[in-house]
């Protein structure tokens, strides 16, 4: 299929998905992941309507995304950083990124919160959770969320919006469903105890129909729009 049947059928799952459990489609964002993905083939994607992307690594995008807002200076693209990041690449992160998905310590917290100060924004951050015990996964242990939540709140320019998680691999979706359950319910509780938390970023292309049936606001999607990585 071509990219834009692809990004069609993408929404289509989508609006199946919210609807069977009541929801409206268009509370659920996707971030169309673009780790490996060419400037051209983003291009596409933009001209298909596109206007939020992902990328994984600082490095990548500090050459991808200045090259595309070049082409595009009129439009609103809005990028995300979804991978692991460490703390040395704060300073580049904050100027390229409207919105961290990958929080996972006080420290890098700070970090950004410094380097969001200089560059005079306020920046929109999400704390990853660890739910699964796989050494390749990253995120804060959800019996330390709440403090590092508490140790957020002081600090004046990041904005934590909500969780983060990646279950473990499987090719069956339902084995996912009790990982983004599970950060349902952290976000519920982080609110019962006075946080305001908005945003579960969970679901991937294997699986994002159980995470928004589950809850997800922002779907993470790269396979399902722009094939098999090279």
């Amino acid at each position: 299929m071509s990219l834009i049947e692809n990004i069609s059928q993408v929404f289509k799952r989508i609006s199946r998905s919210a609807l069977r459990v009541g929801r409206e489609p268009q509370d659920i964002m996707l971030v169309a992941v673009t780790k490996t993905v060419p400037p051209e083939r983003v291009m596409e994607a933009i001209e298909a309507g596109l206007r939020i992307f992902g990328e994984n690594r600082v490095q990548e995008a500090r050459q991808k995304i200045p090259e595309i807002m070049k082409i595009t200076p009129d439009l609103k693209i809005s990028w995300h950083m979804i991978g692991p990041m460490q703390r040395n690449k704060v300073k580049y992160a904050v100027r390229l990124f409207d919105m961290i998905h990958s929080v996972d310590s006080i420290e890098l917290a700070q970090e950004i919160d410094k380097e969001a100060k200089k560059a005079g924004k306020i920046q929109d951050v999400l704390i990853e959770v660890k739910l699964s015990h796989e050494e390749t996964k990253h995120g804060i242990e959800p019996e330390r969320l709440f403090e590092l939540l508490e140790k957020c709140s002081a600090l004046k320019n990041i904005n934590v919006r909500g969780l983060m998680t990646i279950p473990p691999y499987s090719t069956n979706p339902e084995d996912a469903r009790p990982y983004f359950r599970k950060l349902r319910e952290l976000l519920e509780e982080a609110n019962s105890r006075g946080f305001i938390l908005k945003d579960l970023s969970m679901g991937m292309s294997g699986d994002f129909e159980v995470a928004i049936e589950e809850g997800a606001t922002i779907i993470r999607i790269g396979t399902a729009i722009f094939g098999e990585r090279r």
